[in-house]
């Protein structure tokens, strides 16, 4: 181990702690990511205490050739060679299939002999590539999002997964890890080759829900993600060494240290530095009080570019035409508004803009709909420690919280908050976007 040790996330009770990183796309010795993949694995030994097991959502290997000796070397170095330093017996590492290393039934069948240690109770015809690991109060459920079975890239065995969840119901912390995304990153869209395909996204997703797992772990967009839908996490980690970001200008090579408990999850996102990027503590807390917003200087203590997650709660009756209708809008001194949020369109659809640069396009996050005349209550959560997926809705009152829709690879981080801000109108002088409704009520708390 080279470099100062890195003090490890805990429990803070009866829990566990692991690492998660994918996409390392090495097994060729000399090539393009080897060294980044190197780098990476060197931090993950600087972690103080060691993690208790690895998750590895695919794509460890290069792969996509059509030479099974070709492929069978590649995996030879990754774990003989580059993964040498890990004491398998002290620290189990576990794998899912991705697209580089599961391609066509030739590597189907050789990542299931190199996974030979791996569980074999996956569903009929997938021994080896889908399967799930139980360990006292811990499930990890891992299911293979490119079985040839199902017509391969962007689809999975669901039924096999309902049964087991269904069967460990009684686990108090569950995982479930597959390599594509159920849902969008950083904005790239593309069903089965970015993320698993439409008719099972829903489905899926009601699975995870209904068994209160804690979070998807997945890869293969080259970043890292953290999302929520419906209460339940979605982790994207792909930064083992693939030396291509997605986007370039924003990403980073990393792996991300977790621990859960009793009172939630956290974890923390280390570059090929060891530098500590990103953190998050999951569920969020409630504000300790709520403070009315009217329209002036912001009264919060929440302006500027400030890392605290801040928590909305907003109320009305909607009334009006499609126009654009603000609820709540902040202004710097020129006028400028970087932040609006209101009822956009004939579905009137909560949506927030961002923009934090004058002269560039506005980022746009929406939330639900209402008919005219519904009352509203709801709690929006803006969180910049979630990235692009930092803004989240809630009925209010309720515990789960879902996020907004959106299709950037930014989000509120980048926001300086200004000082005054506009409750029902984009400023003094606002007759275009003003609120047609009635009872509107806007309070703040930070969470």
């Amino acid at each position: 181990m080279t470099g100062s040790p890195i003090r490890a996330l805990m429990p803070k009770g009866p829990g566990h702690q692991f690492v998660f990183y994918g996409d390392s796309c090495s097994g060729v010795p000399g090539a393009l990511h080897a060294a980044r993949f190197a780098s990476v694995n060197a931090v993950v030994q600087r972690l103080d205490p060691g993690p208790d097991f690895i998750v590895f959502p695919g794509d460890e290997v290069i792969g996509l050739v059509p030479d099974e000796t070709a492929l069978r070397r590649q995996w030879a170095h990754f774990n003989d060679v580059e993964m040498a330093w890990l004491d398998r017996t002290r620290t189990p590492i576990f794998h899912s299939t991705g697209n580089h290393t599961v391609y066509d039934r030739m590597s189907e069948r050789v990542f299931a002999e190199v996974m030979s240690h791996l569980p074999r109770n996956g569903p009929p015809g997938q021994g080896g590539l889908s399967y799930f690991v139980r360990d006292g109060d811990l499930l990890q459920v891992f299911v293979n999002t490119l079985w040839s079975g199902l017509s391969g890239e962007g689809h999975v065995e669901l039924a096999w997964l309902e049964q087991t969840l269904r069967d460990h119901a009684d686990a108090g912390f569950k995982f479930v890890i597959g390599h594509h995304p159920a849902f969008a990153v950083n904005g790239y869209v593309g069903p089965y080759q970015r993320t698993i395909g439409p008719e099972y996204v829903e489905a899926f997703w009601d699975l995870l829900t209904a068994a209160d797992v804690t979070a998807y772990l997945c890869s293969h967009i080259l970043a890292f993600d953290v999302q929520c839908h419906r209460g339940v996490l979605q982790i994207t980690s792909a930064g083992a060494g693939t030396a291509h970001r997605m986007p370039e200008e924003i990403e980073y090579l990393h792996c991300v240290q977790i621990a859960v408990d009793g009172t939630g999850l956290r974890y923390q996102v280390l570059d090929e530095t060891g530098a500590l990027r990103e953190g998050l503590s999951w569920p969020p807390g409630q504000p300790a009080r709520f403070d009315p917003l009217t329209s002036g200087p912001n009264p919060c203590g929440w302006t500027g570019k400030d890392p605290l997650p801040v928590m909305l709660r907003v109320s009305g009756r909607v009334e009006g035409d499609s126009l654009r209708q603000t609820i709540l809008s902040a202004l710097d001194p020129d006028g400028f508004c970087p932040f609006w949020m209101g009822l956009v369109g004939p579905r009137r659809q909560v949506t927030i803009t961002l923009q934090p640069q004058a002269g560039r396009s506005p980022h746009q996050w929406f939330g639900p709909c209402f008919a005219n005349g519904d009352e509203f209550e709801l709690d929006i959560l803006v969180h910049p420690d979630m990235g692009p997926s930092g803004f989240l809705w809630r009925g209010s009152g309720r515990e789960t919280w879902t996020g907004m829709t959106g299709a950037s690879a930014w989000g509120v981080e980048r926001l300086v908050w200004p000082d005054r801000l506009f409750v029902g109108a984009q400023g003094p002088a606002d007759d275009a976007t003003r609120f047609a409704g009635s009872s509107l009520r806007v309070y703040a708390g930070v969470a």
